[in-house]
């Protein structure tokens, strides 16, 4: 990993902000990979134990995925809002807010015991998660050469695939009556990491806020008239992703356990080679993106589309279940390259609130669980499930008619 040259410190310009230096920054990063983790293993409670949660709570099954609606809605407000705050006020406050609230309120699903109190805690775990991945891009795409984002990224996104690896072996390891310990796994190393961003990023460092601040409300500058059109775009195209996501992914384990009728151990080992999929993948699509530019990546959404309706007509044979998970994981992730490319898109000031356009999205997504269920209730869950493959398919299509930002210079260093 080669460092980017520090900005010079001069007193013709006082009000630039100074990178730590480059050990420093290797560890400011190892600090967001070990948050990254802990946001991922709190963020996919919702999807990973929905068949425990619902079970426990006796919610049927438009109840038990209104649930994700609750949380994509708290990161929609939390993205919007936090991210905004990170562009203003500086990235380690708004960092160290993030990570405590989100794992506080991990472990406040240990006590939560009706409908209403799920959807409460959902949404406030979504609020504080919400933020994480645009303030989290607002830091990592300033401690480096523009030229290593799309690694930068992939390295992100492999312990995010890496918490839910470990969170499906985790579910088919615990008794089914014990599964609320894996709330507290992730709720309390959150907690710690929160006090340590708070000591580790420097106040006033570029990693922390940008030469020269947001001085308005930030998102207001996403709609100017020479950049409308293109943030409605990429609006529109996290939305069909989330949408995709919550159709396929979201419902993966209990399709695997009441339709195909495998074992939880079973169904969360499969979820497990989608994931190391993922976490493999991202590494290739983060090398992509920075040798043939953010646009490329597109392909992944396709391949994951022709992967989704393969793993829904093919028999229940492990090894191919198993192969197709794979391929699906690993294409998916070739949005790794979103948080820094949207970034890219805006001026510098605007780079938390530009990354929460990813979290738009959900706007779209919302009510695709809810959707989704009342497809698989009416028709069949294979149905429902199939609607994945054309929302990332659309995705793919919108994805290509944007902006290219990586310079041709920087793609042929690679």
């Amino acid at each position: 990993m080669t460092a980017a040259a520090p900005l010079p410190l001069s007193a013709a310009a006082p009000e630039t902000p100074a990178l730590p230096g480059h050990g420093h920054r290797v560890a400011i990063f190892v600090l967001l990979l070990a948050c990254e983790f802990f946001y991922g293993w709190a963020w996919n409670t919702v999807d990973v134990l929905r068949p425990f949660i619902r079970q426990s709570l006796g919610l049927s099954l438009i109840q038990a995925g209104s649930a994700y609606s609750a949380q994509g809605a708290g990161a929609l407000v939390g993205a919007v809002i936090i991210g905004q705050l990170a562009d203003r006020f500086g990235r380690r406050k708004m960092l160290t807010m993030l990570v405590i609230g989100f794992g506080a309120m991990l472990l406040m699903g240990t006590v939560v015991g009706s409908y209403l109190q799920l959807l409460a805690q959902r949404f406030l775990l979504g609020l504080f998660a919400g933020a994480s991945f645009p303030v989290s891009v607002g830091i990592y795409i300033n401690l480096f050469d523009p030229a290593q984002r799309g690694r930068l990224a992939g390295m992100m996104n492999a312990c995010f695939s890496f918490s839910i690896v470990a969170l499906g072996l985790a579910m088919g390891a615990v008794a089914p009556a014990d599964w609320k310990l894996l709330l507290w796994f992730g709720g309390i190393p959150a907690l710690v990491l929160g006090c340590v961003a708070y000591g580790m990023i420097p106040a006033g460092s570029l990693v922390d806020i940008a030469a020269k601040p947001a001085k308005r409300l930030p998102v207001a500058e996403l709609f100017e008239p020479a950049v409308r059109r293109q943030t409605l775009m990429l609006a529109t195209m996290t939305g069909l992703n989330f949408f995709g996501y919550a159709a396929f992914s979201g419902w993966l384990t209990t399709y695997l356990t009441g339709e195909r009728h495998l074992s939880p151990a079973v169904a969360g080992e499969l979820l497990a080679w989608q994931f190391a999929g993922n976490i493999a993948g991202g590494f290739f699509w983060g090398w992509a993106a920075d040798r043939f530019g953010r646009r490329f990546n597109a392909l992944g959404f396709l391949i994951a589309s022709a992967a989704i309706i393969a793993y829904l007509t093919v028999p229940s044979h492990l090894p191919l279940l198993r192969g197709l998970g794979l391929i699906y994981g690993a294409a998916l992730c070739s949005s790794v390259i979103w948080g820094a490319w949207m970034a890219e898109l805006y001026p510098p000031h605007l780079q938390s609130t530009a990354a929460s356009i990813f979290n738009w999205g959900r706007i779209i997504s919302f009510f695709a669980p809810i959707i989704t269920a009342a497809i698989a209730q009416r028709a069949s869950m294979m149905a429902a499930m199939s609607l994945a493959a054309v929302s990332f398919t659309l995705a793919a299509i919108i994805w290509r008619q944007q902006r290219e930002t990586l310079k041709p210079d920087h793609a042929a260093q690679q």
